[in-house]
């Protein structure tokens, strides 16, 4: 059995400030009519019932990822209390589905990635993803191996992980090339990014998992041995009248770790399935660039725009007209409330100013 797991409580503030608390990035529409979860949960349809998917997220968004998944049932909804990073998010997931499924093949991936080349009139063609997931999982049924996707690179990028690969795997794939990894290395700077590239045996790391749920918990009680002793909590609370109290107590004691620095980089038995199909993380307005349409003038633009003598920008508007002269290189954003405007080279820092917008209290409303 199947299941998957998509994991949507961030914050996505470099999106700011069409992302909000209340509304973060993966409950928009940002790359098309769609929210991001929406289309995660589409893309994943030939694959994964609806029954089978399980989305993480935190407890004050639940009630909308319930409104724009109906499909969803309500328990396949499970809350965080608060964020605790990937490591907590995925052994909660974990946990639910051994009470369900004991043992069931395990894929988690994030809610705000765009996957798959674009096709016809704007649609996604995600054959190609759907393969290497089906071969990924096929190896995850088989060993006692944690089983990660990569990205060949096509640009120096310091705003992902790399994975360096090392020999290739005895259990190959015809779909595939799978190699085992040699170990995952933390954003680099430009230059380092750009030898990367170069060498040929670094991936991208996608963020998306596969395993065995008994495989990914054994490795949580060696490596993150608290985490998992948390889990053992929450587990046995699960279906009993003391499983919110239970997961709250639980997750106001956890460290905020990633399953990556917690686990993956750790661990011994780690295989990466290449993932060669069109994949973006999003992270920020600067990604709009790479997954959608220029004009003739290397705009991209959304909502009602006019330009004149006005290059290379992104220029979106929730409400009324952006009329934009005279301008290169910048990064407009106009919502009912608040204007962004920025350089283009700057959209990265935008989380900065959100954490800055939260330390005055006469502003932090702009944020939530």
């Amino acid at each position: 059995m199947v299941k998957a797991v998509i994991m949507a409580g961030g914050r996505g503030e470099r999106f700011w400030p069409q992302s909000r608390i209340a509304i973060p990035k993966q409950l928009l529409p940002i790359v098309s009519e769609k929210s991001m979860l929406q289309e995660t949960l589409a893309r994943l349809s030939p694959l994964v019932r609806a029954k089978d998917v399980l989305v993480v997220t935190r407890s004050d968004l639940a009630k909308e990822v319930g409104r724009q998944l109906p499909e969803l049932p309500a328990e396949n909804i499970i809350q965080e209390p608060m964020g605790r990073n990937t490591a907590a998010c995925i052994g909660l997931a974990a946990v639910s589905i051994e009470a369900r499924e004991p043992d069931a093949i395990m894929i988690c991936l994030p809610a705000d990635h765009v996957i798959g080349e674009v096709r016809g009139a704007g649609t996604r063609d995600n054959k190609r993803f759907l393969e290497v997931l089906r071969v990924a999982s096929k190896i995850a049924r088989q060993r006692d191996s944690l089983v990660t996707i990569g990205i060949k690179p096509t640009r120096p990028e310091t705003g992902y992980g790399y994975i360096e690969i090392g020999s290739k795997c005895k259990t190959q794939n015809a779909k595939c090339r799978i190699y085992k990894v040699k170990q995952f290395v933390e954003k680099p700077d430009k230059e380092r990014s750009g030898e990367f590239v170069k060498a040929g045996r670094y991936f991208w790391n996608s963020g998306i998992f596969i395993w065995r749920t008994s495989v990914i918990l054994g490795a949580m009680k060696e490596y993150m041995p608290e985490l998992f002793a948390g889990l053992e909590k929450m587990r046995k609370a699960l279906g009993t009248p003391e499983e919110s109290r239970a997961i709250i107590e639980v997750y106001d004691s956890l460290e905020s770790v990633s399953i990556d620095y917690g686990v993956m980089e750790k661990a011994n038995d780690v295989l990466v399935t290449e993932g060669d199909f069109l994949w973006d993380d999003v992270g920020n307005w600067q990604a709009s660039e790479r997954i959608l349409l220029k004009d003739g003038q290397g705009n991209v633009c959304r909502g009602e725009t006019y330009k004149l003598d006005t290059n290379d920008c992104i220029i979106v508007s929730d409400k009324g007209l952006v009329a934009a002269l005279g301008v290169s290189n910048l990064i407009v954003v106009r919502t009912p409330d608040v204007t962004l405007v920025c350089p283009k080279a700057r959209a990265k820092e935008v989380k900065e100013l959100v954490r800055r917008l939260a330390e005055d209290a006469k502003l932090r409303k702009y944020i939530e």
